[in-house]
């Protein structure tokens, strides 16, 4: 299964991809795990990520594709990847595409959690970080809606995407995930 995470700050996003990588057995990869990897391999397109992040500037679509290209194309990825945290733009999301065409593959779903605004300051709040102030959260919120959101209508619009209620005990949502997916839930 090749599927996509999408869902705001707070959603609960990587719990979810750590619940479903250990139900399929597939592995869960988040972007910053993607570029703290290829960070650490030390090859070349790792040293241009460090320079990148070091400088406090975002990769841009073109370098985090070719971070994404280098994990998917790793054997723990053969049979199939839960990402959480990318694309996060439309340009990345048709770099993606063009990437699983190169690897002769093809999204198998995208998972949108969904989540009132309310419960996600709530939630962000609760972690007590000393950055999660609700200005910051509501910004982050906004850029959120401005850069990723559209991508919720991108894979409607292609079939992939499956909304799911993420304001409901961890649990719940796994199964209605798994669901999503057509597998079964375990009792």
């Amino acid at each position: 299964m090749r599927i996509i995470l999408l869902g705001a700050p707070g959603s609960g996003k990587g719990t979810q991809a750590a619940l479903l990588a250990e139900e399929l057995g597939i592995p869960a990869i988040s972007t910053g795990e993607m570029l703290r990897q290829a960070v650490a391999a030390g090859t070349p397109l790792g040293e241009k990520v460090k320079q990148v992040m070091s400088s406090g500037d975002l990769v841009d679509d073109a370098t985090m594709g070719e971070v994404v290209k280098e994990r998917l194309a790793r054997k723990d990825a053969n049979e199939g990847f839960i990402l959480d945290g990318y694309p996060r733009t439309l340009a990345q999301a048709d770099l993606l595409t063009e990437i699983l065409e190169e690897m002769e593959s093809e999204l198998d779903g995208v998972l949108y959690l969904q989540v009132p605004e309310a419960v996600l300051v709530e939630r962000i709040l609760g972690r007590r970080r000393a950055d999660d102030t609700e200005g910051v959260i509501r910004q982050r919120l906004v850029v959120y809606k401005r850069q990723t959101q559209p991508l919720v209508e991108y894979y409607k619009q292609r079939g992939k995407l499956t909304a799911i209620d993420g304001d409901r005990l961890i649990e719940e949502v796994a199964g209605a995930f798994l669901e999503a997916l057509g597998r079964k839930v375990n009792a």
